[in-house]
């Protein structure tokens, strides 16, 4: 058995620390509340900042993991154009020059490429990797604090 009061017997479930719920009552003073906001300030940036770097660590991950399937699709889908743009040269070889030939696939294959290259640069934009929850959550927040001060 122990001989401070302050320390609890294994089992007994309450060794958890205990915190004094903040005042409930209308009439709280300005500073009894300034002081809640002191203390909870404090952990509320570091669970924003917690959130924060989990949603980076997820969208990075995904983004790797996208970024490796479309490199290796790409060379392989690369080796199979190469092969592709031959037989059109050589189509088209039998109806006219084979230099004219070649460069009318190679400006079609190229216009065909811009194309690509313009629509995947818009998956890169700043909106599409934006942390939208750790934003909200900020928003609300703050505005939470704002509601809490005034």
């Amino acid at each position: 058995m122990s001989i401070n009061p302050d320390i609890d017997r294994p089992g007994t479930g309450s060794n958890r620390q205990q915190t004094t719920p903040p005042p409930q009552t209308a009439d709280a003073s300005v500073g009894v509340l300034l002081r809640e906001l002191a203390h909870e300030v404090p952990s509320l940036l570091t669970k924003e900042i917690a959130l924060a770097k989990s949603e980076a660590r997820e969208t990075m991950r995904v983004t790797r993991a996208g970024v490796a399937a479309v490199a290796t699709g790409g060379a392989v889908a690369m080796a199979g154009l190469i092969v592709l743009m031959f037989s059109a040269v050589y189509a088209l070889a039998a109806v006219m020059q084979l230099w004219l030939a070649a460069l009318i696939v190679g400006a079609v294959v190229m216009l065909i490429g811009y194309a690509m290259v313009r629509a995947g640069k818009k998956k890169f934009e700043a909106e599409s990797i934006r942390p939208h929850r750790t934003l909200d959550a900020l928003h609300k927040d703050r505005n939470a604090i704002r509601g809490r001060t005034q």
